[in-house]
């Protein structure tokens, strides 16, 4: 079967710490702030590979994390950037957040993508000199990368698509107009999963077709093989719809018809309005007495479809078919490409700066975050470095908020393990 869904974890590396570190070299007077920066963390980037068909590699690792900056050091030396994490996925595979299934993006016009973003490294201690502050005791902490839950569909990209009842003779004719070799048996399911074979129009010109089993009554609803693998139809520009017309199986090829087109509706009413050429198979074995051949082509005429007599196994009007199909995918608009209908979610702004207060045993707990990440940037030792983070505090509304849940002079103000005297 072929494995064709599946969520995964992604996390983006984190920036590297920014450096605190001041230049000390012999008869170098007041060499002054010489921190470096933090490296910036390893993205999480989707690639295409034309060879793969499956999204098999995900099947038993779900989890995948990219590398962090490194720490910046003393003599303004940079830390090392984290190195990207590339992911190889077949075209046409669909990336989503595994949330709200909200497409992010369509692996089809494109060849790389970045998913989750490395965290930005922390400036060192240099970047904080002025004339007035002129030893800046702190730095800034890495940021950290992106991070998603999200789910990889793979939706085929074929410009045909054979549709039909199991046993009519699909991946027969897939056989004989190009090269692909599927599993062939006289009997249903024989197809378990979807296969593409490239057809040769002329020297450097053809099309994608694509053998879609498992069709058969319900299979929009999951019945068969079907619900599996109606998506990978999605994106056809025509369909082939291949029916056994020599009466042989006892099957009424008006019937086949409107069953298959009926579950193609009740999947998807965008697939059911693509152009259709009916391919009528196994002409060499026509039963007249069992087939009314004036009632089917009169039933096709009025639904407005293209009509072919074919034989897979005779080869009969294959060419012709092949042809056909060549001349009606001129006429048609490109393969679909599935547009983006991710948000990202709202970054927080100044303005905004929510927090969480709660008093436990006397103690006043602030907890947001944004103040997780300020705090990461503030030496707690250095009084330059606290005057900041105080004037962060009353900036942002923190201070107020205290006031407002009843903190007074004196009382404990705790902030992820950091506590302080509440002072007006």
């Amino acid at each position: 079967m072929i494995f064709d869904r599946v969520k995964i974890y992604c996390k983006a590396g984190d920036g590297g710490n920014g450096c605190v570190s001041f230049h000390r070299e012999k008869y170098v007077a007041k060499g002054g702030p010489d921190g470096g920066d933090g490296g910036n963390g390893g993205s999480i980037i989707f690639k295409i590979d034309e060879g793969a068909t499956t999204l098999l590699y995900y099947k038993y690792r779900r989890k995948f994390v990219a590398e962090n900056g490194g720490d910046g050091r003393g003599s303004k030396w940079h830390g090392a950037n984290g190195e990207d994490l590339v992911l190889l996925v077949p075209r046409g595979t669909l990336i989503k957040d595994a949330e709200t299934g909200a497409i992010i993006k369509d692996m089809s016009d494109c060849d790389e993508f970045t998913v989750c973003r490395g965290g930005r490294g922390g400036w060192g201690n240099k970047h904080f000199a002025t004339p007035t502050r002129q030893i800046p005791r702190f730095a800034k902490s890495g940021i950290k990368g992106d991070e998603k839950e999200i789910a990889l569909e793979l939706k085929m990209i074929a410009d045909v698509g054979l549709v039909g009842l199991p046993n009519v003779g699909k991946s027969s004719i897939l056989s004989v107009i190009s090269a692909s070799r599927p599993k062939i048996g006289n009997y249903n399911f024989t197809t378990l999963s979807p296969n593409l074979g490239v057809v040769k129009v002329r020297e450097n010109d053809g099309f994608i077709a694509a053998d879609i089993p498992g069709l058969i009554e319900g299979a929009s609803e999951g019945a068969g093989l079907g619900h599996e693998f109606l998506r990978h139809v999605e994106r056809c520009r025509l369909l082939i719809h291949v029916v056994d017309i020599s009466g042989m199986c006892g099957n009424d090829p008006i019937d086949d018809i409107e069953l298959i087109n009926n579950e193609l509706v009740n999947y998807s009413e965008a697939l059911a309005d693509r152009p259709q050429i009916i391919c009528a198979n196994k002409a060499d074995m026509i039963d007249e007495e069992l087939v009314d051949i004036e009632e089917f082509e009169e039933y096709v005429r009025e639904n407005g479809w293209e009509l072919i007599y074919v034989s897979a196994v005779t080869r009969e009007n294959i060419d012709k078919l092949v042809s056909m199909v060549w001349d009606r995918l001129a006429l048609l608009p490109p393969t679909q490409v599935f547009e983006s209908t991710y948000v990202e979610p709202e970054i927080l702004d100044d303005g905004n700066r929510d927090v969480e207060i709660r008093n436990e045993n006397g103690v006043y707990i602030v907890e947001a975050d944004w103040l997780y990440k300020v705090m990461g940037s503030v030496n707690f030792d250095d009084y330059e470095s606290l005057s900041y983070f105080q004037k962060v505090l009353k900036n942002n509304g923190v201070i107020k908020a205290l006031e407002e849940k009843g903190c007074d002079d004196g009382d404990t103000v705790s902030i992820y393990d950091f506590e302080f005297d509440f002072i007006k």
